[in-house]
């Protein structure tokens, strides 16, 4: 039997998934310490830092300044002196005031010291739309961390992931972004109970088919798994990839699934010029080229700044029905009635940070 299957586990949310992980590594560790904007306020980042403050004191748990590139230069300097930082940044857009200390130091240092010196830094950021924050805060931005050597980049989308995937990145010594989507965070799944790391660099098939792959990233992969079943009503058997890991990147996972299905779709959170989905793309044209039954397609942001109002915003995002539009068209099928289809759950649980 596989061992996965005997893990204790319990139904919680992501954001408590995430807490748990915070939890459970900082009792392990004591050189863990979690720091930002809003860390230690009465939010408490969407809630996933509950009971820090209380549990573990100030010295290990704060809020801090608006000086996102002091903050991170100071995660830099705590690391690679022996302790384990986790730096929060509750839009990810604001990490780019760091980019200096981000790609000309912390992703970096390790190679300028001829491997003497560690940097086990992780950097959470949330990304994703909601409630109208418009082009200054509603980034992705995973293709371009990514692509800077010495990072390391990954999107949990399930609340077992949120907490495995973290686990990993505080006990990796090299530095780990993780991007987490606000609307994700009322995600309820089974998480196992006990501290159980989800290795970096190994995605997952979250639905097995045979018709055709889409491979989906962070939110996206919600709509991907709405999509599949909607399309399973019609005998459409469609495979759903999460990479979990952008970089680095379990590809052949992904080219096992689509040398299987012959068709893919790319489905990437993220604008699609230059982003992770003409990666893969490009991945899968070079392995797979002879065996494709047809084009890779690649779904993603509109090709503008979001918009702030809901209707326009839903507009600049795929969704489920843009994916089953797009399998409909790739496999020449008759578009279905969806007039009676429910999408959005999660989205309508949100209701902002306060």
């Amino acid at each position: 039997m596989n061992k996965q299957l005997k893990l204790a586990t319990k139904k919680i949310s992501y954001r408590t998934a995430i807490n748990q992980a915070l939890h459970q590594e900082m009792e392990r560790d004591n050189s863990i310490f979690t720091y930002g904007i809003d860390v230690a306020d009465h939010k408490r980042i969407f809630g996933s830092t509950t009971g820090l403050l209380e549990t573990f004191g100030p010295q290990r748990v704060f809020s801090t300044p608006l000086s996102e590139e002091a903050l991170l230069g100071f995660g830099l300097g705590a690391a690679i002196n022996g302790l384990r930082p986790i730096n929060v940044h509750i839009r990810v857009d604001f990490l780019l005031l760091a980019i200096n200390q981000l790609v000309n130091m912390v992703a970096s240092y390790h190679y300028g010291s001829d491997g003497k010196l560690q940097v086990p830094l992780v950097i959470r950021a949330i990304i994703g739309k909601g409630w109208g924050q418009s082009y200054q805060h509603s980034k992705s931005l995973q293709s371009f961390f990514a692509h800077i050597p010495g990072l390391k980049v990954v999107m949990p989308t399930t609340p077992a992931d949120a907490k495995g995937l973290l686990i990993s990145a505080i006990r990796d010594n090299n530095p780990v972004v993780v991007l987490e989507h606000r609307m994700l965070y009322d995600v309820e799944d089974e998480v196992p109970i006990k501290p159980i790391p989800t290795p970096l660099g190994k995605g997952q098939i979250l639905k097995i088919g045979t018709d055709i792959t889409i491979i989906a990233t962070s939110y996206s992969v919600v709509s991907a798994v709405q999509a599949a079943k909607v399309l399973e009503k019609q005998g459409v058997s469609v495979e759903v990839v999460d990479p979990r890991s952008i970089f680095p990147l379990d590809e052949n996972l992904i080219i096992k699934s689509v040398e299987k299905t012959g068709h893919c779709i790319i489905a990437d959170y993220d604008w699609t010029f230059c982003g992770f989905s003409a990666e893969l793309a490009t991945r899968i044209y070079e392995k797979l080229s002879h065996k494709l039954k047809s084009e890779v397609m690649r779904l993603g942001f509109a090709p503008t700044h979001c918009p702030s109002t809901r209707p326009l915003e839903n507009e600049f995002y795929t969704d489920s029905i843009d994916l089953i539009r797009a399998v409909e068209k790739k496999l020449k099928l008759k578009e279905m009635d969806l007039s009676q289809e429910t999408f959005y759950s999660y989205e309508n649980q949100f209701r902002g940070p306060f």
